[in-house]
């Protein structure tokens, strides 16, 4: 399994990063993303502080771990300059935190992620047929996400991203210990989405590709 969605005490996690990576490795995960919640006043303090712990002791961890960031309720019109302030202060990997069906996300928030080319546009909810054509163009990610709520619109996400040859990935959207979900349920998830085992197993290849990409950032 890889998760490239996780919170630490950095944001509204209950775990430090130490932590998470030990339990996540516990529940059988690969490779993961911290992907704190941030916006300008925080990117370079979330960005510097769990690369302390993944530059410095990553070969402790026997797991692929990156720093990023989720860029969260940014107004559309600043993402593309926060997306950069991000990699600028060292962030591996970028999520945007889409515009899910349970959370007042600014209209133009889908649109404005994969015009900057984040790497995953998490939760996209009732995500357009032209902004699914975009990921697919741009090769940003688009999330199917384990989290209660969000996941209302998966099978939505997951149909247009068919017709339209966007990438999928599966996240936990972990915030606790017990949102680390086992492999057998995380497949039961995507499934109830409606996808097939082979393009359940491609979402796992599409994070992995991920990972290789941005692990040589910075």
């Amino acid at each position: 399994m890889i998760d490239l969605h996780m919170h630490t005490t950095y944001s509204d996690g209950e775990l430090i990063p130490a932590e998470l990576i030990r339990r996540a490795k516990v529940a059988g995960y690969k490779a993961m993303a911290i992907t704190d919640h941030a916006d300008a006043s925080n990117i370079s303090f979330i960005i510097e502080s769990v690369r302390k712990l993944t530059d410095g002791y990553a070969h402790f961890f026997d797991m692929e771990v990156l720093a990023g960031v989720e860029l969260t309720h940014v107004p559309p019109a600043l993402l593309a300059d926060f997306v950069q302030m991000a990699r600028d202060a060292g962030a591996q990997i970028v999520v945007v935190h889409g515009e899910t069906i349970v959370e007042p996300v600014v209209q133009g928030t889908n649109l404005a992620a994969i015009e900057a080319r984040v790497d995953v546009l998490a939760h996209p909810g009732l995500i357009t047929e032209v902004e699914v054509k975009l990921a697919s163009e741009f090769g940003v990610a688009l999330e199917i996400t384990t989290r209660r709520g969000h996941s209302y619109a998966n099978g939505h996400v997951a149909a247009l991203a068919r017709r339209f040859g966007a990438k999928l990935v599966i996240d936990n959207d972990a915030h606790a210990p017990g949102d680390l979900m086992s492999a057998e349920l995380r497949q039961k998830v995507a499934y109830g989405a409606g996808l097939t085992l082979e393009e359940y197993r491609q979402t796992e290849a599409n994070a992995w590709e991920i990972v290789q990409r941005c692990r040589v950032r910075r």
